[in-house]
């Protein structure tokens, strides 16, 4: 194990604990509903980025491969915004709570949403152009076989709770 591994797998844990608090902050201030909306929002917008038919159009005139996967990283992100807020507004706004209430609840949400934004970090977007191969994280998401099993995930956290 040399140095670098090592600063790689610093790298990518700082990448999965970003995608966790930045859920974390958001379920703690907008709620539990809200989480449960980004987590179908981005089912959602996964199907739409597979079925998209313009993005090699929209990301081949960008220049090399590291501003091609930015702009469909970019691309993901617009389509889980509007499929967001399209759940947000079709959705029920039913948990009125306070910040701190059901935190473990919310603890379980954003971990059910980072395993999504892991899985289709590792399998569909191209988020491999900017993490070096091979690191823990990524013998645990990238693996063809288990995508299924950590789509599923999820899904029942969300029936569980």
């Amino acid at each position: 194990m040399d140095f670098g591994f090592i600063l790689d797998f610093m790298y990518e844990t700082a990448y999965f604990l970003a995608v966790f608090m930045l859920f974390m902050l958001w379920a703690t201030f907008k709620g539990r509903q809200a989480m449960i909306n980004i987590i179908f929002g981005l089912y959602l917008a996964l199907l739409i980025l597979i079925e998209f038919p313009y993005t090699d159009y929209l990301t081949d005139n960008l220049g090399g491969s590291v501003a091609q996967s930015l702009g469909q990283l970019v691309l993901f992100s617009i389509f889980t915004i509007l499929t967001t807020w399209l759940f947000a507004h079709v959705m029920p706004d039913e948990f009125k709570e306070k910040k701190f209430e059901s935190f473990f609840k919310k603890i379980l949400l954003a971990g059910a949403a980072s395993i999504l934004v892991m899985a289709f970090s590792f399998q569909v977007l191209p988020v491999t152009e900017f993490l070096t191969p091979g690191t823990p994280l990524q013998t645990l998401f990238a693996p063809e076989g288990l995508f299924f099993w950590w789509l599923m995930v999820p899904l029942v956290i969300l029936f569980l709770l």
